[in-house]
Protein backbone atom coordinates (compact mmCIF):
# COMPACT_ATOMS: atom_id res chain seq x y z
CA UNK A 1 0.00 0.00 0.00
CA UNK A 2 1.54 3.21 -0.80
CA UNK A 3 1.49 6.15 1.83
CA UNK A 4 0.05 9.54 0.76
CA UNK A 5 1.74 12.39 1.51
CA UNK A 6 -0.48 15.21 2.64
CA UNK A 7 0.10 18.42 2.77
CA UNK A 8 0.02 20.44 6.00
CA UNK A 9 -0.50 24.24 5.36
CA UNK A 10 1.56 25.89 7.59
CA UNK A 11 0.32 28.33 10.01
CA UNK A 12 0.34 32.11 9.41
CA UNK A 13 2.37 32.38 12.39
CA UNK A 14 4.96 30.12 11.83
CA UNK A 15 5.65 31.71 7.92
CA UNK A 16 5.46 34.99 9.58
CA UNK A 17 8.08 33.46 11.80
CA UNK A 18 10.28 32.25 9.47
CA UNK A 19 10.33 35.72 7.54
CA UNK A 20 11.49 37.51 10.52
CA UNK A 21 14.18 34.90 11.34
CA UNK A 22 15.40 35.32 7.82
CA UNK A 23 14.77 39.08 7.73
CA UNK A 24 16.75 39.13 10.62
CA UNK A 25 20.12 37.38 9.08
CA UNK A 26 22.51 35.75 10.81
CA UNK A 27 23.75 34.78 14.30
CA UNK A 28 26.78 36.56 14.26
CA UNK A 29 25.02 39.68 12.50
CA UNK A 30 22.76 39.82 15.85
CA UNK A 31 25.76 39.06 18.27
CA UNK A 32 27.16 42.41 16.25
CA UNK A 33 23.81 44.00 17.23
CA UNK A 34 23.67 42.47 21.23
CA UNK A 35 27.39 44.57 20.68
CA UNK A 36 26.08 47.92 19.28
CA UNK A 37 23.30 47.76 21.95
CA UNK A 38 26.30 47.32 24.61
CA UNK A 39 28.10 50.53 23.44
CA UNK A 40 25.05 52.61 23.03
CA UNK A 41 23.68 51.82 26.89
CA UNK A 42 26.73 51.99 28.13
CA UNK A 43 27.81 55.36 26.85
CA UNK A 44 24.63 56.66 28.20
CA UNK A 45 25.59 55.24 31.57
CA UNK A 46 29.22 56.24 31.46
CA UNK A 47 28.57 60.30 29.61
CA UNK A 48 27.85 63.16 32.19
CA UNK A 49 29.33 61.02 35.11
CA UNK A 50 30.22 63.75 37.60
CA UNK A 51 33.99 64.21 39.18
CA UNK A 52 35.16 61.17 41.58
CA UNK A 53 32.45 59.25 40.11
CA UNK A 54 35.23 56.17 39.23
CA UNK A 55 35.81 55.91 43.34
CA UNK A 56 32.16 55.96 44.10
CA UNK A 57 31.40 52.81 46.27
CA UNK A 58 28.12 51.44 47.16
CA UNK A 59 29.57 49.01 49.92
CA UNK A 60 32.20 48.36 51.77
CA UNK A 61 33.48 45.13 49.35
CA UNK A 62 31.63 46.29 46.12
CA UNK A 63 33.07 47.44 43.34
CA UNK A 64 33.63 51.27 41.98
CA UNK A 65 32.68 52.33 38.69
CA UNK A 66 35.92 52.27 37.99
CA UNK A 67 37.04 48.77 38.45
CA UNK A 68 33.60 48.05 36.70
CA UNK A 69 34.48 50.29 33.90
CA UNK A 70 37.81 48.63 33.42
CA UNK A 71 36.61 44.77 33.86
CA UNK A 72 33.92 45.75 30.35
CA UNK A 73 37.44 46.85 28.90
CA UNK A 74 39.00 43.59 30.04
CA UNK A 75 35.44 41.51 28.83
CA UNK A 76 35.53 42.65 24.85
CA UNK A 77 40.04 41.99 24.94
CA UNK A 78 39.04 38.65 25.97
CA UNK A 79 35.93 38.33 23.60
CA UNK A 80 38.21 39.20 20.63
CA UNK A 81 40.90 37.09 21.71
CA UNK A 82 37.94 34.11 22.17
CA UNK A 83 36.61 34.75 19.05
CA UNK A 84 40.55 34.18 17.19
CA UNK A 85 41.17 31.38 18.93
CA UNK A 86 43.67 32.71 21.68
CA UNK A 87 41.42 33.03 25.30
CA UNK A 88 43.34 35.02 26.58
CA UNK A 89 42.09 36.69 30.10
CA UNK A 90 43.85 39.69 31.24
CA UNK A 91 43.05 42.05 34.08
CA UNK A 92 43.35 45.32 33.58
CA UNK A 93 43.87 48.18 36.42
CA UNK A 94 41.52 51.21 36.64
CA UNK A 95 41.88 54.06 34.22
CA UNK A 96 41.01 57.46 34.83
CA UNK A 97 37.00 57.52 33.98
CA UNK A 98 37.64 59.36 30.04
CA UNK A 99 40.80 56.67 29.64
CA UNK A 100 38.25 53.99 30.92
CA UNK A 101 35.58 55.39 28.93
CA UNK A 102 37.83 55.35 26.14
CA UNK A 103 39.57 51.80 26.02
CA UNK A 104 35.71 50.51 26.48
CA UNK A 105 34.50 51.89 23.19
CA UNK A 106 38.27 50.77 21.23
CA UNK A 107 37.91 47.03 22.88
CA UNK A 108 33.77 47.01 21.28
CA UNK A 109 35.23 48.44 18.33
CA UNK A 110 38.21 45.86 17.92
CA UNK A 111 35.77 43.23 18.24
CA UNK A 112 32.94 44.31 16.40
CA UNK A 113 35.42 44.82 13.35
CA UNK A 114 36.70 40.93 13.84
CA UNK A 115 33.00 40.06 13.91
CA UNK A 116 32.06 42.13 10.87
CA UNK A 117 35.06 40.88 9.17
CA UNK A 118 34.99 37.64 7.33
CA UNK A 119 37.58 35.69 9.47
CA UNK A 120 36.03 32.75 10.89
CA UNK A 121 35.49 32.92 14.41
CA UNK A 122 37.21 30.47 16.50
CA UNK A 123 34.39 30.05 19.09
CA UNK A 124 30.72 29.78 18.60
CA UNK A 125 28.58 33.07 18.38
CA UNK A 126 26.67 32.14 21.21
CA UNK A 127 29.25 31.05 23.55
CA UNK A 128 30.06 34.93 23.11
CA UNK A 129 27.06 36.12 23.34
CA UNK A 130 26.11 34.31 26.99
CA UNK A 131 29.39 34.85 28.10
CA UNK A 132 31.18 38.26 27.78
CA UNK A 133 28.84 40.54 25.96
CA UNK A 134 25.47 39.47 28.52
CA UNK A 135 28.17 39.89 31.15
CA UNK A 136 28.86 43.32 29.59
CA UNK A 137 25.32 44.56 29.91
CA UNK A 138 25.20 43.22 33.41
CA UNK A 139 27.73 46.05 34.48
CA UNK A 140 26.69 48.54 32.55
CA UNK A 141 23.19 48.29 34.60
CA UNK A 142 25.66 48.06 37.59
CA UNK A 143 27.24 51.34 36.85
CA UNK A 144 23.89 52.82 35.66
CA UNK A 145 22.65 51.59 39.27
CA UNK A 146 25.40 53.13 40.59
CA UNK A 147 25.18 56.38 39.22
CA UNK A 148 21.14 56.60 40.75
CA UNK A 149 22.71 55.20 44.23
CA UNK A 150 25.46 58.47 43.98
CA UNK A 151 22.95 60.96 43.38
CA UNK A 152 23.76 61.83 39.77
CA UNK A 153 20.91 59.14 37.44
CA UNK A 154 20.61 58.95 34.07
CA UNK A 155 17.52 59.86 32.48
CA UNK A 156 15.47 56.76 31.81
CA UNK A 157 14.90 55.69 28.25
CA UNK A 158 12.13 53.54 25.83
CA UNK A 159 15.67 51.25 24.60
CA UNK A 160 12.84 49.66 22.06
CA UNK A 161 12.84 53.05 19.99
CA UNK A 162 16.24 53.69 20.13
CA UNK A 163 18.36 53.75 16.83
CA UNK A 164 20.79 50.95 17.58
CA UNK A 165 22.14 49.84 14.94
CA UNK A 166 25.28 46.78 14.24
CA UNK A 167 28.33 48.04 13.31
CA UNK A 168 27.69 51.49 15.97
CA UNK A 169 30.21 50.18 18.10
CA UNK A 170 31.86 53.52 18.95
CA UNK A 171 31.18 56.28 21.34
CA UNK A 172 29.23 58.54 18.71
CA UNK A 173 25.52 56.95 19.36
CA UNK A 174 22.01 58.47 18.18
CA UNK A 175 20.61 61.09 21.08
CA UNK A 176 17.45 58.77 22.60
CA UNK A 177 14.68 59.17 20.82
CA UNK A 178 12.47 58.51 24.20
CA UNK A 179 13.55 59.65 27.34
CA UNK A 180 12.01 60.27 30.39
CA UNK A 181 12.19 61.16 34.01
Amino acid sequence: MATKKRKVKKSKAKKTGAKRAAASGTSREMLRHAVATVAYRGGKALRGAPDGFAEFRAGESSRTPGQILSHLGDLFDWALSMSKGDGRWRSSDPLPWDEGTERFFLTLEAFDGHLASKAALACPVERLLQGPVADALTHVGQIAMLRRLAGTPMRSENYFQAEIVAGRAGAKQTAPKSEFD
